[in-house]
């Protein structure tokens, strides 16, 4: 199921060579499904079947993310510069201006794709980008501090961990409501892909100047949040609902800032339902 694609991106010292993992599953209208920083694809494999019953699924691994590479020298790991290879994996398997839906970074990256007219729907899940200075500084602190428990614990310890919810919650509670849901497998595999992802810390960096401050115009968006995000907190929903008028702002109960494992039915549900009005 999972596969990787090589096209290049412009650069000002000529086109560089990207290349990006990813998973393609279902069938029905495309939809690219984007994850945030430091997670990988697997992020959406809870509402993953759900979504392949009604649309051809591709979920991607982000550069310097999961099973992809860190962009080649010459193209900086920032917004434009990801948002450009995204449009360019779009054209690389032929996928004409899929629906886009993201988490964290990836809801950032898909409004991004939405204001540059490349996608036909936009749903962004916990949105970057509508946070005030301190709320940024919260947010990355937060981060950096799992970044750096995630490359300093033993692998053995990360297992043993992770086959008690107590253990699991420990390893995934900042980013989960509820963590005991996830498997032992999934949390040892996204400790490990926070461990190792090679663009973190230049994807990090990128986001100390980003906000999003322009309307995604001609396009349904849907922004939606949980109740019990702790990295992005969801009064930031209420901002991204004052920049983009006319997009719908959806409430997330129970769900934390990665809310695909701690609700898929209602996260799956809120994807197809974005997606369904598009032309």
């Amino acid at each position: 199921m999972s596969a990787t694609v090589s096209f290049q991106v412009p650069s000002p010292g000529g086109p560089r060579s990207v290349t990006l993992s990813y998973a393609r599953v279902g069938r029905g209208e495309p939809l690219l499904l984007l994850h945030g920083i430091g997670h990988h694809r697997q992020a959406w494999d809870p509402v993953l079947d759900i979504l392949a019953t009604e649309r051809d699924v591709i979920a991607v691994d982000l550069p310097g993310f999961g099973a992809s590479p860190a962009l080649p020298e010459g193209l900086p790991h920032n917004l434009p510069t990801i948002t450009a290879a995204l449009g360019a994996l779009c054209e690389a398997l032929e996928l004409d201006r899929p629906h886009v839906a993201g988490n964290s970074l990836g809801g950032l990256l898909a409004l991004e794709l939405g204001r540059a007219e490349l996608v036909r729907s936009v749903t962004a899940l916990a949105p970057a980008g509508f946070w005030s200075q301190a709320e940024r500084r919260y947010a990355f602190t937060l981060l950096l501090s799992m970044r750096r428990i995630a490359r300093g614990m033993p692998q053995p310890m990360v297992r043993r961990l992770s086959r008690s919810v107590a253990g699991r919650a420990a390893l995934t509670s900042t980013i989960y409501a509820r963590p005991g849901r996830r498997s032992p497998e999934a949390v040892v595999a996204e400790t490990q892909a926070l461990a190792n992802a090679t663009g973190f810390t230049e994807t990090l960096r990128a986001g100390n100047t980003v906000r999003f401050t322009d309307d995604v115009a001609g396009l349904p968006v849907t922004v939606a949040w949980g109740t019990k995000d702790r990295v992005l907190i969801r009064r930031q929903g209420v901002r991204a609902k004052q920049i983009i008028p006319r997009a719908r702002l959806i409430r997330l109960p129970g769900c934390g800032h990665v809310p695909m494992n701690d609700d898929p039915a209602l996260v799956a549900r809120v994807i197809l339902d974005g997606s369904s009005n598009a032309s």
